[in-house]
């Protein structure tokens, strides 16, 4: 299926996320659309596929003109899309989610859909459980599954927004291998992302985004060289190598400290940890997914209590005291899912800030809005004080984040803080983190 867009143009309140873009997407290819965080890339998705509606311009389907009215609509005319974050219930089994999402009668019987999904699963090479429940799935697994749903609701055009950010190695040259299989099978697929080597080893064409608009030449077959594609994306060559700086060596005492502690989330145990984080340093954590990177960080934001053992905050014992306590004490968790774990996506900033107000009775609305606008501001988030969290980019949603952390933080948990971030971005959040 051909999908070509004609002077579409969406905006969010004063902020104009995609200005008359026209691109054309021909079938039986892997298209890339490049471009930093806030360029307007997921914004185009979500137009293609149904889930927001042009203020201006046309959407053309095998040049048949789309008035889409949701994602349902999209679907129905073969066009689905994957997001960062996965759209499924966890509780279910992977045949109960597809079951749950199908169109009446895509699937004589549950029987029949079971075996569809298992023949598919082979096919892409994938490796999942029909049984099995989403929230036992890794986030490639689950993104697997979001893939093999949309095909067998039959899909002609798939798009992926940052479909990479968040898997292991493997499950990336598996998905690329299972892309490349459905382009050969005729069908469009449509490559988000900001990591230029993903684009240069998987697509066929690529299309670079800039503050809401196509930059010149338009679309371009690949390869390119790189340095010209980070021209077109930040306007310059920009590089990631200015990003890090040796830190100085500083004795200081710990903000955590923990003795044999055993803690467990779900399946997963960490058995007797010891160890102490010291206040002036930054400290990686390093592991694959699901590997307890996870269930650390929540031990130490007061998330989770441990089952044996001691966990110390600028000295005192607070285990199982839980989060509250700890953020007294002066300890913030960024989590790694910005929209349901680390904000309301239907709040402003200035909404969050009043949030945070912790003396009085009543809110401070002035102060709050003035708050949001110094963040704004210094943190160069592409917003205004009112505009919802949910219709930020993924790097403005990050910053703002951070922006909402209290200057006189002691400790910060920060879970994949530049997951799915554009080089700029990134450079942008670690030097935050530094200045902390």
């Amino acid at each position: 299926m051909q999908i070509t867009v004609e002077q579409l143009t969406k905006r969010f309140g004063a902020v104009c996320a995609n200005d008359q873009l026209s691109i054309s997407f021909a079938s039986g290819q892997i298209h890339g659309v490049l471009g930093e965080n806030g360029a307007g890339k997921s914004t185009l998705m979500k137009l293609l596929a149904g889930y927001l509606r042009p203020d201006e311009g046309q959407i053309r389907f095998n040049g048949v003109i789309q008035r889409l009215r949701g994602p349902g609509d999209a679907l129905a005319a073969g066009v689905g899309m994957v997001h960062q974050e996965p759209l499924d219930i966890p509780a279910f089994t992977v045949l109960e989610n597809l079951l749950c999402a199908a169109p009446p009668g895509v699937f004589r019987s549950r029987r029949a859909a079971e075996m569809a999904l298992r023949e598919l699963s082979a096919q892409l090479g994938f490796t999942v459980d029909p049984t099995a429940r989403i929230e036992q799935l890794t986030v490639g697994q689950r993104q697997q599954v979001e893939i093999m749903r949309l095909l067998l609701c039959g899909a002609q055009v798939l798009i992926l927004d940052e479909p990479t950010t968040g898997i292991t190695a493997a499950q990336a040259r598996a998905l690329f291998a299972a892309l490349r299989q459905i382009a050969a099978e005729g069908r469009t697929v449509l490559f988000v992302s900001h990591k230029l080597e993903e684009v240069a080893e998987l697509c066929d064409t690529v299309t670079v985004l800039r503050n809401g608009r196509v930059m010149p030449p338009g679309q371009l077959p690949m390869p390119q060289p790189q340095e010209y594609l980070l021209s077109l994306m930040f306007g310059d060559a920009g590089t990631a190598s200015s990003m890090y700086r040796p830190l100085p060596t500083i004795d200081a005492p710990p903000v955590w400290e923990l003795k044999h502690v055993t803690v467990r989330s779900g399946m997963l145990q960490l058995v007797d940890l010891n160890h102490r984080f010291t206040a002036g340093r930054i400290i990686g954590l390093a592991g694959l997914d699901g590997s307890g990177q996870q269930v650390l960080l929540r031990l130490l934001a007061g998330q989770l209590a441990p089952e044996r053992g001691q966990v110390l905050v600028n000295g005192r014992d607070l285990s199982g005291a839980g989060p509250l306590v700890f953020r007294q004490a002066g300890i913030e968790y960024l989590p790694a899912d910005r929209l349901h774990d680390g904000m309301i996506g239907a709040l402003s900033l200035t909404d969050h800030f009043a949030l945070l107000q912790r003396s009085g009775v009543l809110i401070d609305r002035r102060r709050a809005e003035e708050l949001a606008r110094q963040a704004i501001a210094e943190y160069q988030i592409k917003a205004t004080p009112i505009t919802p969290i949910a219709a930020l980019s993924g790097g403005n949603q990050q910053r703002a984040m951070l922006a909402l952390i209290p200057p006189d933080a002691r400790g910060i948990l920060a879970e994949q803080p530049t997951r799915g971030l554009d080089v700029a971005s990134a450079r942008a959040i670690w030097s935050r983190l530094q200045a902390r």
